[in-house]
C-alpha cells in the first residue's frame, strides 16, 4: 500500500522563506520547507496496481500553465479550536480548473475512492495542537500581508507520504508537465 495526493510544487526559494517565517507559537508543529505545496486533490492508501492506474490517468491531465499567487495567511478551526495555520492561494480560474480534471481522471480509475472535500487551496505552514492564543494571533495579524511574487506553476505531481516519524516525508513519484501557452517566463521564486 502507498498513500498518495496531488499537488503543485513551490518554487524552491519559497518554500524557504514561508519555512524560515515559522517558529514562536507554542503548540505549532511547523512544517519543514521540503514539504510545502499545494494540494490538489488527496486520495490516501492505494495498492500498486491502483497508483499505476492513477498515474496513467494523470496523464491524460491537459491543462496549461499558470501563474499562482499568495496572499494572507488564515486559520481553519474545528470545534476544538484553530488546527491549522496556512498561506492563503489565490484561487485564480486555471487552478480551479485544473484541481477539477485532476479530479475528473482519477474518477475514471477504476477502485479509487477520491476524497470529495471541497478544494480551498492553501500551503499548510503548521498543525496545531492547543496553540499559545496570542502568538497565534500575533502571527496571523503580523503575516496577514503576506504577498509574496507570483511564480508559474508549470507542473504539478503524484507524491507519495510515509508518516510516523516528527513530519511526514513526501516524495514526488511521477511528474506532470503542465502545458505553455504564451512562452510565459517563471517568476522571482525560481
Amino acid at each position: 500500500m502507498i498513500r498518495l495526493f496531488v499537488a503543485l510544487p513551490l518554487p524552491p526559494l519559497l518554500r524557504q522563506t514561508l519555512a524560515l517565517a515559522g517558529g514562536g507559537i507554542p503548540g505549532a508543529r511547523w512544517s519543514p520547507a521540503d514539504n510545502l505545496h499545494i494540494t490538489l486533490k488527496f486520495i490516501g492508501e492505494v495498492d500498486e496496481r491502483v497508483a499505476d492506474d492513477i498515474v496513467s490517468a494523470l496523464d491524460g491531465v491537459h491543462a496549461p500553465a499558470f501563474e499562482v499567487a499568495l496572499r494572507g495567511v488564515g486559520l481553519f478551526e474545528s470545534g476544538k479550536g484553530p488546527r491549522l495555520l496556512y498561506a492563503a492561494v489565490v484561487p485564480s480560474p486555471a487552478l480551479i480548473d485544473l484541481e477539477k480534471r485532476v479530479e475528473a481522471a482519477l474518477a475514471r480509475v477504476p477502485g479509487l475512492d477520491i476524497d470529495d472535500r471541497r478544494f480551498v487551496p492553501h500551503v499548510t505552514l503548521a498543525r496545531l495542537k492547543a496553540p499559545d492564543a496570542g502568538r497565534l494571533r500575533a502571527f496571523v495579524e503580523g503575516n496577514g500581508g503576506l504577498a509574496p511574487p507570483p511564480w508559474r506553476a508549470d507542473r504539478f505531481a503524484l507524491y507519495s507520504s510515509v508518516t510516523g516519524g516528527e513530519h511526514p516525508v513526501y516524495t514526488p513519484e511521477e511528474w506532470f508537465d503542465l502545458e505553455e501557452q504564451d512562452g510565459g517566463e517563471d517568476g522571482a521564486w525560481v
